[in-house]
């Protein structure tokens, strides 16, 4: 579904990202880990449009992607979250998952008094997969608290569960248990594992070794922008490359 070919990005003289291949299939989870400062938020910025690349190919879903608008990306179906949480926190959390859908007939002001019927029931529909989602995160009981409110493994998931909200058929997720404590962090792999059997595709960074471990079904590691090392989890526990880019 995805693949990153010879990409490059500096910044100042500085190589950020300079990764030969790398690629993820339809339907698992594809971990990158490496230690602080390798380039894997630059990796995914470049990925999803925040940063242009100097050279290199994305291809998402057939297509080149490199240097497209976030937008433009975003609407083909590959969907991101953030290393901190961009949960708008003046707005009730369902009031955030109602904003998430790619094309609401609503946002065009003609449409409230020429199709009012469609526009209505557009909302209705948004709004019951928004109370399904935040049910299937536990957040249901939350709908009508202000985000803002939330504790930071709550905004999280309320992160991922409003991505899911816009349909996308990849998901990039930065650091997604960053903050969050040990009982929460369970539910969110297992959120994450369930959505997987559903089919859903994960490109995933993640910092805790043990987390990223059991919930990937393959790993690349990154280190001063390069891919030093790949493969299953298993065989990445014990790479030497990993062990001294992590130790030194």
């Amino acid at each position: 579904m995805l693949s990153v070919q010879g990409l490059k990005k500096s910044f100042g003289g500085i190589k950020a990202v300079d990764t030969s291949s790398l690629d993820v299939a339809g339907g698992g989870t594809v971990g990158v880990i490496g230690p602080n400062g390798a380039g894997k938020t630059t990796l995914f910025n470049l990925i999803s449009g925040f940063d242009k690349p100097d050279n290199g190919a994305i291809i998402f879903d057939g297509e080149n992607i490199a240097g497209k608008p976030s937008a433009e990306i975003a609407r083909m179906g590959l969907i991101r979250t953030f290393q901190l949480s961009k949960a708008l926190t003046r707005l009730t959390v369902v009031e955030n998952m109602m904003l998430a859908p790619q094309v609401q007939y609503g946002e065009r002001i003609w449409n409230v008094w020429l199709r009012p019927r469609e526009v209505k029931q557009q909302e209705e529909a948004n709004r019951e997969k928004a109370i399904s989602l935040l049910e299937f995160f536990g957040l249901l009981s939350k709908k009508d608290d202000y985000a803002g409110a939330l504790s930071g493994g709550q905004k999280r998931l309320l992160e991922i569960a409003r991505a899911l909200m816009a349909e996308p058929k990849m998901l990039l997720l930065d650091e997604p248990f960053s903050g969050v404590n040990p009982t929460l962090t369970k539910k969110i792999v297992e959120y994450l594992k369930t959505l997987r059997e559903e089919g859903m595709t994960f490109l995933v960074i993640e910092h805790d070794m043990h987390i990223i471990m059991q919930l990937s079904d393959f790993l690349y590691v990154l280190n001063k922008g390069k891919v030093i090392a790949s493969g299953v989890p298993e065989e990445v526990r014990h790479n030497e490359r990993v062990l001294d880019a992590y130790l030194g």
